[in-house]
């Protein structure tokens, strides 16, 4: 019975929010490659510290696309 709930036409609204949670997933995957990698990064900050804030970054975007996907079952 699962499989007919997916098949269910979304508000628009709800097409919306999810079109927004993956264009905010993706920004933030982005933002930790360009952190991690970027050589003329603008902030004196060192090369660990800026690969374990992208650590942080893709941990989070990970943790928003699981969120996403959970709400977009129920």
């Amino acid at each position: 019975m699962n499989w007919l709930n997916n098949l269910k036409q979304k508000s628009p609204k709800q097409r919306f929010l999810f079109i927004l949670g993956l264009l905010i997933f993706c920004f933030y995957l982005v933002l930790a490659y360009l952190v991690s990698f970027w050589d003329d990064f603008p902030l004196e900050v060192s090369i660990t510290r800026r690969r374990i804030f992208s650590g942080l970054l893709v941990l989070y975007a990970t943790f928003r696309f699981y969120r996403l996907i959970q709400k977009e079952e129920d």
